[in-house]
């Protein structure tokens, strides 16, 4: 990968939260899933996270959210809440 912008998403359909990384033209995108449904991973568990999967958030950049429907042509169906976060590669220390 290079030093190019990509999106960190952070989503739960009311069970366990993921973390991914989206990487166009990937076979797999790195991932990492909370098995505690007890509450929201807080930013910094998140951060910790992308850290660990080798991304950094951009300098300034805040998590945005949003909801979707699990049938989107049903909006009685339970939500999904998809969060995102522009992101890169970890800086090497």
């Amino acid at each position: 990968m290079n030093a190019r912008t990509l999106t960190a998403q952070f989503s739960s359909n009311g069970g366990a939260w993921r973390l991914y990384v989206v990487v166009p033209g990937a076979p797999d995108w790195p991932a990492f899933r909370w098995e505690s449904t007890d509450s929201v991973p807080a930013v910094a568990e998140r951060r910790a996270v992308l850290a660990a999967l080798g991304f950094e958030p951009l300098a300034g950049a805040e998590w945005s959210w949003t909801e979707d429907s699990q049938d989107p042509d049903d909006d009685s169906t339970p939500p999904v809440l998809i969060a995102a976060l522009p992101v890169r590669e970890a800086v090497p220390v």
